[in-house]
């Protein structure tokens, strides 16, 4: 069976191209490489045994999206995660996220239809519920302002999707999930951003093995217990299994509805300083960070209810923080040849 992932050489597409491929499923990979490269394509290769097939381009581009569609007429489903990802960058450059992550999707969605490609999985986010009045957040939490342009492409996304779901023709399902960190067992595909990280764990780890001088630490004077900002931290690779479910569930014909949204978390806040203290602990090597202003568009915590999709989809984060620290240095010591 044959599954289109977009953004699949990117860092979590790049694990569930990995537990898809294992599961016997024939993957397509389409990347613009704009956060990526085609040697993550030869890793997945070096762990599966199987070489995907990778096809260069970008979906913003209408002709080549449909060009996809009408060559691989027996797609059988998309996981899409082909978008920008970074909330400082999307605050500073707010419409370069708008035109590159709702019209990717637009064309997408436009190519699913024509083709009549009926299951997609989207990868969404806990940004679209922007900082929640009550924690832990269920999937009935209302969906506030985003804090971030970055969090409203997603909310949007998610809103044209479920809009083509009621006009008929397509089933699908949002992940929403929140803070994958860590990287696969083998240590030849993990996160590894083609700029400097926005995200936490790679910059902690490019601060680790010298690349950084220090680590930022956005804010010590939030309402959390030690004041740092708390988010629900989960293994990416327990995330990529998700996604694996998830496509199996619209397969088999067992989703309720057209559309369906599920929290992909563990259901424990986890602070900035915890993570840092983890990964001190498991690495041994002490960190060089410094507390500094407050970031933009970053919001104070939150953290997942993940009860509905541990009982209807299955699944259920397996990895601890430790596992998710432990893995992100062992990959990021590999690919500096460490």
């Amino acid at each position: 069976m044959k599954i289109l992932v977009t953004g699949g050489t990117g860092y979590i597409g790049s694990h569930t191209v990995v537990e898809l491929q294992q599961q016997g499923y024939e993957v397509i990979i389409v990347d613009n490489l704009s956060n990526s490269s085609a040697g993550v394509a030869e890793r997945i290769t070096m762990i599966t045994g199987i070489k995907p097939e990778l096809q260069v381009f970008d979906l913003c581009d209408a002709v080549k999206t449909d060009r996809l569609f009408s060559e691989n007429q027996d797609i059988a489903a998309v996981i899409h995660f082909a978008a920008h990802k970074s909330v400082g960058e999307s605050v500073q450059n707010p419409l370069k996220y708008y035109k590159n992550n709702l019209l990717s999707t637009i064309n997408l969605l436009e190519s699913m239809v024509k083709f009549k490609v009926r299951n997609i999985a989207f990868s969404s986010s806990c940004t679209v519920y922007g900082q929640p009045e009550k924690l832990p957040v269920t999937e009935q939490t209302p969906l506030l302002k985003a804090e971030s342009p970055y969090g409203n492409t997603k909310k949007i996304m998610e809103d044209m999707i479920a809009d083509a779901v009621k006009a008929g023709g397509l089933n699908a399902i949002s992940l929403r999930y929140f803070n994958p960190i860590g990287a696969h067992e083998s240590a030849l595909i993990g996160e590894a951003p083609a700029d400097i990280p926005d995200n936490l764990v790679p910059y902690l780890t490019q601060t680790a093995i010298g690349i950084r001088s220090f680590l930022r630490v956005f804010g010590n004077d939030y309402n959390t217990p030690d004041g740092t900002p708390v988010r629900d931290y989960l293994h990416v690779v327990d995330l990529a299994k998700a996604h694996v479910v998830a496509l199996k569930r619209m397969l088999d014909g067992k989703t309720v509805s057209g559309y369906e949204v599920f929290n992909l978390g563990t259901g424990k806040g986890i602070s900035v300083m915890e993570v840092i203290h983890s990964f001190e602990k498991v690495t041994g090597v002490k960190l060089n960070y410094q507390v500094v202003d407050r970031r933009p568009g970053d919001i104070e915590k939150i953290w997942a209810d993940p009860s509905f999709a541990n009982h209807e989809l299955g699944w259920k984060a397996e990895k601890s923080l430790d596992d998710m620290m432990r893995s992100a240095w062992t990959w990021e010591k590999r690919r500096r040849g460490e």
